[in-house]
């Protein structure tokens, strides 16, 4: 490497280059403090002795007998290197690697951070000191209206669960009084939701198939509760909320639809009165099954389609009347809300008017029946361990969609109206509401969409709004269950039918789906055609495997590509436009040009216009950029694509390898003798700039590639040395990484030898060091140049600026900075360790060093060629 004695002008920024002969790379710690460290003093004692006898023994057992090298090549020419810094900046600043010690202490919990962990477990210590009357009234309209609107909806879902209404009820009890406790969103409701139940519902039957008659389906539903619960919470407590990002919106998309269709498909034949349906089967023989029996139709269809009918027009004449009538939106909004309570209650009259004289048994069509009052069922559910085996299998499922489903209405609403919802807060929230539900008599319970959004819409104030809703449940369960006996089970299946399409995924958003991600759209057909013939459960697990394999197929076969520079200039409009200037289009406009280059893809199909011209940094440099992170899964590509593009637009430094023949292995084949017209024009390998500004962390396979892919094009090089240089490498494990690797640093085993070097550091001015009165000094100096510079651009009261006056005040502020820069004596501070020069702070400098240190080394050849001719 050859320096260089040409100066180099500083850039137009607060950090600048400074070119210098400078020694090689070092580490944080010096190879000098490890001799020196042996001799504390000039004579010592029998212990220095016997010390320094055992650190020599050791380090001989590590080197020679196990071959550990303690003190790395990056670490022996540290020494050198920051002396030389010291001389040219005045101080050298060296890395401090990370260390697995620093690492542990970062884990460690701190007291504050304990006290914090408390304090949030329990969020509503910090708001309910402001509780407020203003604040429980809006509370208390917005939870008794939503508790009219649970009360019907827990007892149809209870029913997709194959359980009796009343757990419906009990299921909803436990999540309104509980999440006010330990939740962090005003507009969440946890209750019983119709995929949740309709899950449930399958894991009964499913539990009842392998052991017929031995567990109730209470049991089960108390059993999985529990078991979900206890997952769900330790996932809360360890705040392990970002594990829910790891599940694909898509599949979950996916598995609702199809819920969904499942939902409605088994609800059909209850609406239509249609005895004999095998609801547990696959969706699509639900369907056949339901044709076939038509003929079987009973008076419940009057009821149930009737039921669906009016859902739907209410609905929809609320949403009319409220853009008739937008001053009076939230009413129409609230009748909106209350059309299930209202339809329950009038087909529940007209059943009361139908049976209330006939004998029991006897009924025209099916109502729900006798219902326990009160909480009698609320005892400890079943610790059975076979149980637990049994429904260990069905949890994954019901645990992923409980979390997702929750997390994704209440980041909904916290967007919505501007708070922060804490998604382990969350889960912890759900986890304490399902195990705390068996308990009562409920089951699994989660975020419901629909009551979550009557209960906004209501002007819900906090949290507290549950317990309201709790009464009305309260009340409901004492006072209501004769009531509730008249109940038609088609109109309860016409509410869920209403309920549940509205889950169904539009044909506008799987347009969006194919516009965004055609491939993550076709994962969604799968999903939906797996579930409708198969199970809920295989569509599930299909599309979150799908969406992995599509996610580790893009980190593992997306190429990086070979960037290239562009000069480029941004054109800035600074004319005011107006109405006439506008209209014009010859009007004269002042535009600003600032020249610079940036780096892209330098062949290849990309968004860039193909007119653009795009030209190598410089010959035989090359920069190659990480399209995703960098690891073991794509490293053989990328090593593998660097590769071949080098060896196409470089030839050999010498046509002969050394090599001999009877030393060549079969499948290396020799470099021909003599370079041929097109090879002979090709540039010699001066540098690879890898830029890793999208990788964060490497691992030991992606280290060894870089090494062997390096030992190779060092091999092909002979005898000049590719220098490596990387940019954006932020990450402290990854910089320690390369340079124990040997990496970010001139690759040279003599100090020596690169006394000729030139390297250039990124640094910054600083005051570290400077007195008070320096700093005053600096303020008062600063301050004087920017009024000056602030009079002398206004010019004289009513004077206008002439045009180039503004570029001689720029120059004149220049020099009086250059003063203040004087007057106070700063220090160059480098960004990056001394140790380490070819690790750049970005792109620009990284091709700036390797573009110089190439042409010094041609133009060292060519004088050496000349001389040599001469000769």
């Amino acid at each position: 490497m050859w320096a260089s004695t040409r100066d180099k002008k500083p850039r137009q920024s607060s950090n600048f280059l400074i070119c210098f002969r400078l020694s090689s790379q070092s580490d944080d710690k010096s190879a000098t403090h490890l001799d020196s460290s042996a001799h504390l003093n000039g004579h010592g004692n029998i212990f220095t002795h016997h010390a320094m006898g055992v650190k020599k023994t050791g380090n001989f057992i590590l080197t020679k007998v196990l071959g550990i090298d303690l003190v790395g090549t990056h670490q022996k020419d540290s020494a050198e290197l920051q002396k030389r810094a010291k001389e040219t900046l005045g101080n050298a600043y060296v890395e401090d690697d990370p260390s697995v010690s620093e690492w542990l202490h970062s884990l460690r919990p701190t007291r504050n951070g304990a006290k914090r962990y408390l304090r949030d477990l329990f969020p509503f210590l910090s708001w309910t000191r402001r509780y407020n009357l203003h604040w429980m009234m809006g509370d208390a309209i917005a939870g008794l209206t939503v508790g009219l609107v649970v009360v019907p909806q827990a007892m149809a879902y209870a029913l997709l669960a194959r359980l009796t209404p009343e757990y419906g009820l009990y299921t909803s009890f436990t999540g309104a009084v509980l999440y006010w406790l330990f939740g962090t969103s005003k507009d969440i409701v946890i209750g019983t939701t119709a995929v949740g139940s309709l899950l449930v519902g399958s894991v009964i039957s499913k539990v009842e198939d392998a052991r017929p008659g031995v567990y109730s389906p209470v049991e089960i539903a108390h059993t999985l509760s529990f078991l979900a619960g206890i997952i769900v919470l330790f996932l809360g407590l360890f705040r392990l909320g970002w594990i829910v990002e790891f599940i694909p919106y898509v599949p979950i998309s996916a598995f609702v639809t199809s819920a969904s269709i499942t939902i409605m498909l088994t609800q059909i034949p209850v609406a239509l009165g249609i005895r004999g349906v095998n609801t547990r089967e696959a969706p699509y023989m639900v369907l056949a099954n339901t044709m076939k029996g038509l003929p079987r139709v009973k008076l419940d269809a009057a009821i149930g389609l009737t039921s669906i009918a009016l859902l739907f027009a209410i609905r929809d004449g609320c949403v009319r009347m409220e853009v008739r009538q937008p001053a009076k939106k939230r009413m129409w909004s609230m009748l909106s809300s209350l059309r299930l309570t209202f339809t329950v209650l009038l087909y529940t009259l007209i059943s009361w008017l139908v049976h209330r004289t006939a004998p029991e048994g006897h009924t025209k069509f099916r109502i729900v029946g006798k219902i326990e009052s009160g909480f009698k069922h609320a005892s400890i559910p079943t610790m059975d361990t076979e149980l637990f085996t049994l429904v260990a299998a069905e949890l994954p499922a019901i645990v992923i969609i409980l979390i997702v489903e929750h997390i994704a209405i209440a980041k909904s609403f916290g967007r919505t109206f501007g708070y922060t919802v804490i998604p382990s807060q969350e889960i912890l929230a759900q986890g304490v509401a399902n195990i705390l539900s068996p308990f009562m008599g409920g089951y699994v319970c989660t975020g419901s969409f629909g009551a979550s959004a009557v209960l906004s819409k209501a002007g819900v104030r906090t949290p507290l709004a549950g317990v309201f809703s709790a009464m009305v449940l309260v009340l409901s369960l004492y006072a209501l269950t004769k009531v509730f006996y008249f109940i038609p089970n088609a109109a309860l299946a016409g509410l869920i039918i209403h309920a549940t399409c509205n889950l169904v995924t539009p044909p506008k958003d799987l347009v969006k789906y194919w516009q965004l991600s055609p491939f993550e759209l076709l994962i969604w057909i799968v999903g939906v055609v797996l579930a409708l013939f198969l199970s809920l459960e295989t569509s599930i697990y299909a599309t979150i495997g799908l969406s992995f394999a599509s996610l580790l197929l893009r980190m593992a076969r997306t190429p990086g590509h070979l960037s290239g520079r562009a000069r480029v200039s941004r054109v800035v409009d600074n004319s005011a436009p107006t109405a006439l200037s506008s209209s014009l289009a010859t009007t004269s406009r002042d535009v600003t040009e600032r020249r610079r280059d940036v780096y892209v893809a330098l062949q290849g199909k990309t968004s860039q216009n193909p007119k653009t011209k795009v030209e190598p940094p410089y010959p035989g440099v090359f920069i190659y950029r990480f399209s995703e992170n960098f690891n073991y899964l794509n490293q053989a590509l990328h090593m593998d694509h660097l590769l071949s593009h080098v060896l196409e637009h470089t030839r050999r430094t010498k046509t002969d390898d050394g090599i001999a023949v009877k030393d060549r292995l079969w499948s290396d084949t020799p470099p021909p003798a003599k370079l041929s017209a097109e090879t002979a024009c090709l540039p010699v390998l001066r540098a690879i700039i890898l830029d890793f500004s999208a990788v964060n962390s490497i691992d030991i396979q992606t280290i060894q590639g870089l090494i062997d892919l390096r030992n190779g094009l060092d091999k092909y090089a002979t005898p000049a040395i590719v220098e490596w240089h990387f940019a954006g490498v932020h990450n402290r494990w990854t910089r320690r990484a390369l340079a124990i690797s040997g990496f970010g640093y001139p690759a040279t085993d003599n100090a020596d030898a690169i006394g000729n070097w030139c390297p250039a550091y990124t640094v910054s001015r600083s005051l570290a060091g400077a007195t008070a009165a320096d700093e005053r000094q600096r303020e008062q100096l600063t301050g004087e140049v920017q009024a000056n510079d602030e009079e002398r651009r206004a010019g004289p009261e009513g004077a206008t600026v002439l045009k180039g006056q503004g570029r001689r005040i720029s120059k004149e502020v220049d020099r009086t900075e250059i003063a203040v820069r004087e007057s106070v004596q700063e220090k160059l501070e480098p960004i990056f360790g001394v140790d380490r020069p070819f690790f750049h702070v970005d792109l620009v400098d990284a091709v700036d060093t390797a573009v110089r240190d190439a042409k010094m080394r041609d133009g060292a050849e060519r004088a050496e060629s000349e001389m040599e001719g001469a000769e």
